[in-house]
């Protein structure tokens, strides 16, 4: 069992306690700050003391081992050692270079994250996977190593577009399908199903926070539950991966115009579809979920043909020789893992 730390906290207090995680660490005077150059607001409200900051592009096209080389030479040029503290602060992209740059400078060097979009929050600033693309490959090259905390800051999601709120919810709601044991889905659906209807969706939103904050953290510990229990991703872990296969293979396609929230709430439909036409589940938990994500504001039709994504699934990094490793629904809080070939996939959805 791993431990994975995440801390609930305002702005205002996030400072001292990276500080202290710092010091706990043997690093509290080595704090380095890398961060989506988008965000340069939140890095000055959370006036922390560094030795240096750097501003990233946050971007997929950015997602790269050259963006993971600059980092490690800045951290070279002032003169980090074995006992920096690297903090990333930004979206799921910044906080996957930031960990992976972490992890293999020096050998590697203790970070921490502060994650500052939904999507980051619930999925992807937890649990350790750092990685970058290779030639608009998704996460083709990484590490998994552990953070030494997220720390998750209601704060940060207030300036945020709907846009971006809808995109994170794909993660959020896939948390929930995996693990429904606080029937959080029905509660996450039904609060993001009121803000997407409303004129004020910011002011709707906000009225809720307390709700909404609510649900990040769950979403929050039930990924920690998963990745803690199954770091390495032998088991369990796999079912986080639910619609991933089918939204990397949407996201290669698109040239990354279509994004990666996007892509996981059109996954997540066609691995509904794909466990319906298995047997996995009873028909109709695809057209359930598609009109719960409508209701959302979330994209659910694929434009793109089964035959167009075969080969981009068959590069998937999940991939071994002609075998792809989906994940299955069969129920609200049930999937199942299964092992296809991309012509049996591709047969079952033709």
């Amino acid at each position: 069992m791993t431990e994975i730390k995440v801390i609930q906290c305002p702005l205002a207090q996030a400072a001292g306690k990276i500080v202290a995680l710092a010091g706990e660490a043997g690093c509290r005077d080595n704090i380095f700050i890398v961060y989506d150059r988008n965000v340069a607001g939140i890095v000055e409200r959370l006036g922390l003391e560094a030795k240096g900051t750097l501003a990233i592009d946050g971007t997929e096209e950015s997602k790269s081992f050259e963006t993971v080389a600059l980092i490690c030479r800045w951290l070279m040029d002032l003169g980090a050692d074995r006992n920096a503290f690297v903090l990333g602060i930004g979206g799921g992209i910044t906080t996957d270079m930031t960990g992976f740059a972490a992890s293999v400078y020096k050998r590697g060097v203790k970070f921490a994250f502060l994650p500052t979009t939904l999507l980051a929050q619930v999925d992807a600033a937890i649990g350790g996977k750092n990685g970058v693309n290779l030639d608009s490959f998704k996460n083709m090259m990484g590490v998994i190593r552990q953070s030494v905390a997220t720390l998750i800051c209601p704060e940060v999601l207030e300036t945020l577009p709907y846009s971006q709120i809808t995109s994170g919810a794909a993660e959020l709601l896939k948390t929930f399908i995996i693990d429904d044991s606080g029937n959080n889905y029905d509660k996450a659906v039904s609060l993001l199903s009121q803000v997407n209807g409303a004129e004020d969706k910011t002011g709707v939103l906000k009225k809720n926070a307390r709700q909404f904050q609510s649900l990040i953290a769950a979403a929050a510990s039930v990924k920690a539950g998963i990745a803690g229990r199954d770091p390495e991703e032998h088991g369990e872990r796999r079912f986080l991966n639910l619609g991933h296969t089918f939204a990397h293979a949407i996201e290669k396609n698109s040239r990354e115009r279509i994004g990666h929230g996007a892509a996981v709430s059109m996954g997540m439909i066609l691995a509904a579809r794909l466990s319906e036409e298995l047997g996995v589940a009873a028909r109709g938990l695809a057209g359930g979920l598609e009109a719960d994500f409508l209701s959302c504001g979330m994209p659910t039709r694929c434009p793109y043909g089964i035959e167009s994504l075969a080969e981009a699934m068959k590069k998937d990094k999940k991939a071994e020789g002609n075998i792809v490793h989906f994940v299955l629904p069969v129920r609200i809080g049930q999937v199942i893992t299964r092992d296809l070939t991309v012509e049996e996939v591709t047969e079952a959805l033709r």
